[in-house]
């Protein structure tokens, strides 16, 4: 089934002559090489991208033919999805830290032809994935990788020799047309390829550019993955608005780079806010005396706020002296000039809502999928028009419904076009009147803002009848400053419980503070003290959880849960049933 957009929205490539007319900046792309920033301007990356086009269209690439990209976010990424883009190509985006088994798959389904990939790990990683199949024509590298054909290669080609008429090529291409294709991991079976097309894309970017409030000549800080749809939307946002973007080295250096570049917003998940917070309070708890009773006094008078209430002339007065005292040196730590953090793909814990827009860094938290483009709702800040705990108001030109099973439903000119190859499980997500099955529950509060409460088919039922929705209790478990993952279970039990990853940081200030010895944090999770902890915060939280969803017994963990380790997807959400395989023992012994 297909989702056509009614307004002709364009094509993702008609951003880059308003980029360069409108917005000749000198630095729209940059990334950080050898400890320097490289600058492109827009005109440099329309001339990278247009020698990309020019070469692929010499190497034989034709229209809906698919071209795969398999990199960290750097500035080569954006050329290559510009270039296949404006010869009527598709680009096939994939994550560096996925399987060869889950290349292998795509390449065949998808049926690549070229593969850029970034580097000599993914160049071998690739060639492994592609021995046995057909059909794939070249493996070209950004980095310079011995005995590889290096990306520069397709460049010179297009730069020279009788040009390609790309102007033709552009005119050939319409909205409908299909833009890309994102295998997204799911929790089981095979990745699905969501068929994207301009028009989805570019109604997203034209229907929430009014929600970020960021212009001309200001930067942005990019660092989740480009090959998610969230980051790839936003980043044409950025285009679109005439944003400079600039790449993070990797997900260890983000606070670095924000204190380099000073950026005016950028996109993040919880997991990563939660780190900067945490981060924060065991800052906050190595302080003495007078400074540490003025730091958690702010920090609690933080955890009241709500930026559509009148706090009341006291609460205001506090709130300046706090933000004077304590919160400038968290706007510092976040290079002074944040405007606005987007946050996404999984639910935001409230009190990090409260925190950050106290210390004067608003957040925005949406809501969407792969399937959507992604955008579905979001949270305004500028004029501020949000509720703490749900994901925003309904963008323009989609509408949302809530089924009688209380399953949120939409429809608009961003919903897919449906699953590459796979019409039977299209027609499992997209019914016949349009409407698209996302697999949340949720509600509207106050008639406009869309609540989250948990997904669909995670929902389990106790052995007292008792429906538990899993979600909502993990992100209130992880409102502990010593658990930073958790996982609710108890399909078919008389009680659910818990595994749980600590946050070892803090967990190893507590040990320090309390004289417990241990070598390894194998033998620290078996401390009694350390589990009476935890199981101690966790009695806490469920004080305010209904009692049948009440935690009443917990496993720690080792280590975290990781993608390697295979609990989590790229997009690090859990992977339920491989984590329930994994540690089937661990969780039976809670139910023995």
């Amino acid at each position: 089934m297909e989702n056509r957009a009614e307004k002709n929205y364009g094509r993702v490539f008609d951003l880059m002559d308003n980029y360069v007319a409108k917005y000749d900046l000198p630095d729209v792309l940059a990334n950080k090489v050898n400890g320097e920033y490289i600058k492109y301007s827009a005109k440099a990356f329309q001339e990278n991208a247009n020698a990309i086009s020019h070469g692929l269209v010499k190497l034989g690439i034709n229209k809906n033919d698919k071209v795969a990209v398999i990199s960290p976010n750097r500035p080569e990424w954006n050329f290559i999805d510009l270039g296949v883009q404006q010869i009527g190509g598709v680009l096939v985006p994939m994550y560096p830290t996925i399987t060869i088994e889950d290349y292998k798959f795509i390449f065949k389904d998808a049926g690549v032809k070229i593969i850029f990939v970034a580097n000599e790990d993914l160049y071998k990683k690739v060639n492994l994935a592609i021995k046995d199949i057909e059909g794939i024509e070249a493996v070209f590298t950004f980095d310079e990788v011995e005995n590889a054909r290096n990306w520069n290669e397709v460049k010179k080609l297009g730069s020279e020799g009788k040009q390609t008429d790309l102007d033709k090529l552009k005119e050939a291409v319409s909205t409908d047309d299909l833009l890309t294709l994102i295998y997204t991991s799911g929790t089981t079976g095979n990745p699905k390829g969501v068929m994207l097309s301009h028009g989805n894309v570019m109604s997203n970017v034209e229907n929430v550019i009014a929600m970020i409030p960021v212009s001309e000549g200001e930067k942005a800080l990019s660092f989740l993955p480009l090959c998610h749809i969230y980051e790839r939307t936003v980043l044409y946002i950025y285009m679109r608005l005439g944003v400079a973007i600039y790449y993070a080295e990797s997900m260890d250096t983000i606070i670095v780079n924000i204190n380099e570049v000073k950026p005016h917003t950028f996109t993040s998940v919880p997991r990563l806010l939660e780190k900067v917070y945490d981060k924060i309070v065991s800052k906050g708890m190595e302080q003495k005396g007078l400074k540490k009773k003025i730091f958690f006094w702010a920090v609690n008078l933080g955890l009241k706020y709500d930026p559509m209430q009148n706090m009341g002339f006291l609460y205001d007065l506090q709130l300046k002296v706090a933000r004077k005292l304590i919160f400038s040196k968290w706007k510092a730590a976040l290079g002074g000039n944040i405007k606005v953090i987007s946050s996404g793909s999984a639910a935001l814990q409230p009190r990090l809502l409260r925190i950050f827009w106290a210390a004067g860094i608003p957040i925005s938290e949406g809501y969407g999928l792969t399937e959507t483009s992604p955008v579905l709702t979001t949270s305004c800040v500028d004029p501020i028009n949000l509720q703490i705990g749900t994901v925003g108001v309904v963008i323009p030109s989609v509408e949302i419904k809530i089924a009688e099973d209380g399953e949120i439903l939409a429809k608009g000119p961003n919903i897919m076009k449906g699953y590459y190859n796979r019409p039977d499980l299209t027609a499992e997500v997209i019914d016949k009147d349009g409407w698209f099955h996302t697999g949340d529950i949720g509600e509207f509060r106050d008639g406009k803002y869309l609540k989250i409460t948990d997904r669909k088919k995670e929902i389990f039922k106790t052995s007292g009848g008792k429906y538990v929705a899993p979600q909502g209790i993990e992100n209130k478990l992880k409102e502990s400053l010593f658990i930073e993952q958790a996982v609710v279970v108890g399909e078919g039990q008389k009680f659910p419980s818990a595994i749980v990853a600590l946050n070892f940081e803090a967990v190893r200030a507590f040990c320090e503070e309390n004289e417990i010895n241990y070598t390894t944090d194998a033998e620290m999770i078996m401390n009694k003290k350390v589990i009476d902890k935890i199981e101690e915060e966790v009695k806490i939280i469920n004080k305010n959880i209904a009692q049948y969803e009440q935690v009443k017994k917990i496993r720690l963990l080792p280590q975290l849960m990781t993608i390697e380790g295979g609990e989590l997807t790229p997009t690090l959400k859990l992977k339920r049933k491989a984590i329930g395989a994994k540690y089937e023992k661990l969780i039976g012994s809670m139910y023995e």
